[in-house]
């Protein structure tokens, strides 16, 4: 069994041939939405001064964070460096406590 050549068929369209015509097909465009209404001035003003609340809302609750643990940190930063002269203040006043009460009771003992 012999094989015969192919014959190609008579036209043969070439790929830019294929392109052209698939992009010459238009297609359906989407439906239009429904337009958007234009706000008033008043309503753009509306909007506008909502928006302005809503940040500042974000922000101040932000700031309020922030301010707390900065505050807290500054002061746990000056707690620490009082602890020396704190330890300092209170042993001179219980030492001047201590010895006025012993000097007290003494001076109350009869004597011998």
């Amino acid at each position: 069994m012999s094989e015969l050549p192919r014959v190609p068929p008579r036209y043969v369209p070439v790929l830019t041939e294929v392109v052209g015509a698939a992009a010459r097909v238009e297609p359906v465009p989407p439906p239009l939405a429904p337009p958007t209404p234009v706000a008033a001035p008043r309503d753009a003003q509306a909007i506008e001064d909502q928006l302005l609340h809503r940040v500042m809302q974000r922000v101040d609750l932000a700031l309020e964070q922030q301010l707390h643990d900065a505050v807290a940190s500054m002061v746990l930063q000056h707690t620490h460096a009082l602890v020396p002269r704190l330890r300092e203040e209170i042993e001179f006043v219980v030492r001047q406590a201590v010895a006025e009460a012993v000097a007290a009771e003494l001076a109350q003992r009869p004597p011998a």
